[in-house]
């Protein structure tokens, strides 16, 4: 899994996650995310300007070569999805591009909203 710059926070929309802390947040509240999630989550994060393919993503959170029959990453995909979509229904944060990957970029009513890392913009 990917390391973490101490005291780094990603914010976006109304989810807030702390690498360094092992957590994750919805509005404030504590999001109930296995490791494998939260490493999933903070690698797609981390790269949210573009779209992320599965073997990058695998090999950032499972740190292993990745092979094309492994559904490791959609399977966790769905996971987290389900948990973003259960504290935040009117927000998308995971989008499919389909053949090429997934991107992070959270949505409300079809506007993209800003992303900024709380430790850079102090």
């Amino acid at each position: 899994m990917e390391a973490a710059t101490f005291g780094e926070s990603l914010q976006m929309g109304d989810l807030e996650i702390r690498p360094d802390e092992f957590t994750a947040f919805a509005r404030g509240e504590p999001l109930a995310l296995t490791p494998r999630e939260l490493a999933l989550l903070t690698a797609l994060a981390r790269r949210s300007d573009r779209i992320v393919s599965r073997a990058e993503l695998y090999s950032a959170v499972w740190q292993q070569p990745f092979s094309e029959d492994n559904r490791s990453v959609d399977v966790y995909i769905g996971k987290l999805r389900q948990k973003l979509e259960a504290a935040l229904p009117e927000q998308r944060y995971i989008h499919t591009h389909f053949g090429f990957g997934y991107r992070f970029a959270p949505e409300r009513d079809g506007a993209l909203q800003v992303f900024h890392n709380a430790a850079t913009d102090r």
